[in-house]
This record gives C-alpha cells, sequence and structure tokens, in this order.
C-alpha cells in the first residue's frame, strides 16, 4: 500500500474515531498512563513529544509532570479533542501541532522525552518512525513506544482481526520485534513493561469503523477465539458479554 493511500485510510479512521476513541475507557485508564509516565522517568525539567499524540491523552498526563509537552497529529479532529482535553484539564504548558511522523519537522535533539503510544501499528516503515523519534531525543533523553503486543504465536491471527476491525491498521509487532526495533534504530536495549488494555467486544466496535458487513466478521472472529484463545487476547465471556484484554507493550531507552 502507498504512504499516500495508508495516510489517507488514517485521516478517515480518525477522523471518525476521534470522540468514540477520546472517551474510551481502556485508552482514559489512569493507572495505564501513570504507569508509562512513571516508567519514563519523567521529571520538571523535562520537554516531551508524542508522535501520533491522537486526542492528546498522555500529552496531558506527561504535561503533569514535565516543564512542557508537545502533542503531533495527522488528523485535525484528533488535535480538536485534544485541546478540548487541555483545557477541561486546565494545563498552559502544551503545545499541538498537526503533522507527519515521518520525518518528524522538529530539529535534532528537540527534546528529553519522545513518546508515541498506539500508533506503531499503523506505520508502514516503524523502523523510519523510531529513527525519528531517536532524531529528535536529546542525549541523555528517553524514547518510549507503547503499543499493542501479540504474542509470536498468536500475532497473525491478531493481525487479521485488527485489519478487519480498522482498515487503517498496518500490523502490530510481538515484543521482541519491538525490542529489535530500538537495536536497528542504534538505540540501547529498552527496559520493558506491559499491561492489559482491558475492554468488551460490542464497545470495540462501536468506537471502530470496519469496512460495510466486518462488525459481524468481526463478532465471528471473536466468538471463535473463546474456544483455546487464538487472538491471544484472553476472549471470554461474562453473560452475553464478551470480554478481552489486549497485550500492550511499554518500552524506554536511553538515548545515548
Amino acid at each position: 500500500m502507498s504512504k499516500s493511500l495508508h495516510s489517507e485510510l488514517i485521516l478517515d479512521q480518525f477522523t471518525r474515531q476521534a470522540v468514540p476513541f477520546a472517551t474510551a475507557p481502556g485508552i482514559q485508564d489512569e493507572t495505564a498512563l501513570r504507569l508509562v509516565v512513571e516508567f519514563s522517568g519523567a521529571g520538571p525539567d523535562d520537554t516531551m513529544l508524542d508522535v501520533a499524540c491522537g486526542p492528546g491523552i498522555v500529552v496531558c498526563a506527561f504535561a503533569k509532570v514535565v516543564k512542557h509537552a508537545t502533542g503531533l497529529d495527522l488528523t485535525p479532529a484528533m488535535l480538536d479533542r485534544a485541546r478540548t482535553l487541555q483545557q477541561e484539564k486546565g494545563l498552559a504548558n502544551i503545545a499541538w501541532q498537526l503533522g507527519e511522523a515521518m520525518p518528524l519537522p522538529h530539529p535534532d535533539a528537540s527534546f528529553s522525552i519522545v513518546t508515541s503510544r498506539f500508533a506503531f501499528h499503523h506505520f508502514l516503515d516503524p523502523l523510519a518512525a523510531i529513527k525519528e523519534m531517536a532524531r529528535v531525543c536529546r542525549p541523555g533523553g528517553k524514547v518510549v513506544v507503547v503499543d499493542s503486543a501479540p504474542a509470536p504465536d498468536t500475532a497473525d491471527a491478531f493481525n487479521a482481526m485488527e485489519l478487519v476491525r480498522d482498515p487503517s491498521h498496518a500490523r502490530a509487532m510481538p515484543l521482541e520485534e519491538l525490542k529489535d526495533l530500538y537495536r536497528r534504530a542504534g538505540l540501547p536495549e529498552p527496559r520493558t513493561t506491559g499491561y492489559r488494555l482491558e475492554g468488551e467486544l460490542e464497545g470495540l466496535i462501536k468506537r471502530s469503523f470496519p469496512n460495510p458487513g466486518d462488525d459481524e466478521t468481526l463478532r465471528r472472529i471473536f466468538r471463535a477465539s473463546l474456544d483455546g484463545d487464538t487472538l491471544g487476547i484472553g476472549a471470554r465471556r461474562d453473560g452475553d458479554t464478551i470480554r478481552y484484554g489486549y497485550p500492550v507493550a511499554v518500552l524506554v531507552a536511553d538515548r545515548r
């Protein structure tokens, strides 16, 4: 798929997803946000950039701790949501930018922390993305990636399901592949932790915009995963509800 066509898919998906994505309980999870901020080692002298910031949830979480935070995203509707969230939280130390992740519109060594959450599985060239993150991170700073991280034996099924759910999906990588991106980008071995993004199927469908008819395909895929956990997400019944827990990896490396 060409970069221009893929960018059009992302703009289409995330313009429509702006409100439902921003208000999803798992995306707003304060415990998960606190884990990311604390694991990064962020402090009052830091300046941070969040690449593909979406509705600004990560930026606002860091802004409570750091000197200044910047969020960059391709989708104007997401930045509108981000500005609204900033106003709701009364945060003044934030800037928002409309722009691409590759290349980033910033000089070398511009920030002490560079993050990206739930975006790498949308990048056609994740290695180029992390190299850009490393470029704009100053020596001694931190490069932080948070993304879905399926187990190797379920990654193909997980990615096939995600592509049905979201046509702008590219590929979610197992943890070892994410760690290898750091090595290939010339970064040291990252520290890692993780959590599970909990949710329920019908809520997931409501905030997704699959192709016509694929909402029922998604239901069939989840039902098939109830026996044997073929997606690696712990799909399970809770009465009439199907619940799940997406595996999420958090990786942090020091910029030498």
